[in-house]
């Protein structure tokens, strides 16, 4: 499957250029079964063989980041925090969370809201999650959009070189995206772990089981 995803993504960079480029980069950021690590290493790679500019990759691939992450922004806003506090009242028992921790995240992303954006973006498997806390609390639209432009670029910058110095061995630079990701799913596991031990393992968690 991931062979025909890649052969799939190299027909419509090949077929639609910088426009492809931004239309599968937005994409891949509502949708992340379709890896950047795939799409920008070969836009560097085409790049490379005279068919396309980098600087031209670059901005295409920074546009398509930013209309999908508006994507998933204004779909988080639309449910609107008054939404998602009712969605917690109701049914946060079962996963032990409740209004009180729902407030304790949003006050920590409006101190480092700014910060989680612009850093976030430069990480595989959150760049595009990213998006939905920022639309949940509003953030400021500028603001946003100056981050998220800011953030995609560099990993833009760099998965588009990487393809544009390795030529026809693009398809490597996946590999190392990989080890990143690996150690991201290991940080993830880890916290999913410590959640479960607390809310639903621990002794304390046991005594507060709802009826």
């Amino acid at each position: 499957m991931f062979d025909q995803l890649t052969e799939w993504v190299t027909d419509v960079v090949a077929s639609l250029g910088y426009g492809g480029v931004a239309f599968l980069v937005a994409l891949e950021s509502v949708f992340p079964p379709i890896p950047s690590e795939v799409v920008l290493p070969l836009a560097g790679f085409v790049a490379g063989r005279g068919e396309a500019s980098v600087v031209g990759m670059v901005i295409a691939a920074t546009i398509g980041s930013v209309v999908g992450a508006w994507a998933l922004y204004l779909i988080a806003a639309a449910i609107g925090p008054v939404r998602l506090r009712r969605m917690v009242a109701r049914y946060g028992r079962w996963f032990r969370i409740d209004e009180d921790d729902v407030a304790r995240a949003e006050g920590w992303f409006d101190r480092r809201g700014g910060t989680a954006v612009l850093i976030c973006r430069c990480i595989p498997l959150v760049r595009s999650l990213v998006s939905i806390p920022a639309g949940f609390r509003r953030m400021e639209a500028v603001r946003f959009t100056l981050l998220t432009t800011l953030g995609s670029a560099v990993w833009n910058i760099a998965l588009i070189s990487a393809g544009y110095a390795l030529g026809e061995r693009w398809e490597e630079v996946g590999d190392y995206v990989s080890y990143l990701q690996y150690a991201l799913y290991v940080a993830v596991a880890g916290g999913v772990g410590w959640f479960v031990w607390r809310r639903f393992v621990s002794p304390r968690a046991r005594s507060d089981v709802p009826s």
